[in-house]
Order: C-alpha cells, then structure tokens, then sequence
C-alpha cells in the first residue's frame, strides 16, 4: 500500500540526527532516568500516531477499523505505515506460542556510530507499546531485546502482557536467552 502519510499538527517529522542528539542529551542530563523519560515520551507519541494510522489506512483501504484487516496483511500493513513515515520498516513475527515480535534492521532510533552495551531504542519501544495497545484496544508492554545500538544486527523489540515481558526479563538477566521463556527452541 503506497499511500502516502499525511501529518497534522498532532504528528510531526524528526529526523533520525534529532533521534539520536535527543537520546544523547537526555542521557547526559538524565543518566538512567533517560530510559524512562523517553519510553513515557514514546508512548504518549505512539497514541498520536496511532490516529495518523486510522487516516492512512482508511485513505488507501477504505477500512475505518483495523480490526477488519485481514491477520495476515497486518505485519504488511504496519511496515508499509511506518516505512511511509520514516521509522524504518518493520516486520511483525511470531516467537514460539507466546511471542510476537516486530522487527527492523533500518530503525531510525538505533545510533550504530554511539554504541550502547544495552538496546537503547527507548523512545521507539515506548511509542510502539502506544501504539499496539490502542491497536489490541488491551495495554501490550514492549521490550527491545535486540538493538544495532549494541551490535546486533537488527532492532527486535518483543511485544506482549506485563508478565509475559518480566519473565524475559528475569531471564535476560540471569544469562538466558529471551526465546527460551517465549516457548522458541
């Protein structure tokens, strides 16, 4: 779907050099409050644009609700509204049987040139729990697992309950891989 995004005055461009000087900044200032100053900005953003989404999916499908997409088209759907935008294309794919993920190997946050030892996507993960939880109508938490900030890659942010996302953190932190707790051999 080639439509183009049509912004308003509750969404807005910034480029990805604006990403990456507004995560540097914060953390300077911030230190590791950052993380959470940004995920809060991200969510708040991920509501806005989850307006923007009902627009461009009604301009170039006709369907008003997103919920008569078809499941399948979904993950193309939100790669194409998020490439239009400038966030870089997502995939979304399924981890083991309690596990959704979306991808990208392009996410305009990740600063490859200012490696982190952590994903630091922070403001992309707080916009994206936003924006699903308006999608699911349900609050989804979200996670990023994988970051080209910290040599992976691609950016992976998981996708999921409150619980479901502690487990893999618990996890992470004790050395093990994510995909184990998500039922993924």
């Amino acid at each position: 779907m080639a439509t183009a995004v049509e912004l308003n005055g509750d969404t807005v461009g910034l480029g990805r050099g604006g990403f990456h000087a507004l995560r540097r900044a914060l953390e300077e200032h911030l230190g590791e409050e950052a993380t959470g100053a940004l995920q809060a900005a991200g969510h708040a953003s991920g509501v806005d644009l989850y307006q923007c989404f009902l627009r461009w999916l009604e301009a170039g499908t006709g369907l008003a609700d997103p919920g008569d997409l078809d499941a399948n088209a979904l993950g193309e759907v939100l790669g194409d509204f998020f490439a239009a935008l400038g966030w870089g294309r997502l995939s979304l794919n399924r981890l083991g049987t309690a596990g959704l993920a979306l991808d990208t190997e392009n996410g305009i946050e990740a600063d490859p040139a200012n490696p982190s030892a952590y994903p630091a996507c922070h403001l992309t993960a707080g916009l994206l729990a936003g924006f699903m939880s308006c999608l699911a109508q349900r609050e989804v938490a979200v996670m990023e697992v994988e970051c080209r900030s910290a040599h992976h890659a691609r950016c992976r942010f998981l996708m999921g309950r409150a619980e479901t996302l502690e487990a893999v953190y618990q996890a992470l932190s004790e050395g093990r891989d994510y995909r184990s707790v998500l039922g993924e051999p």
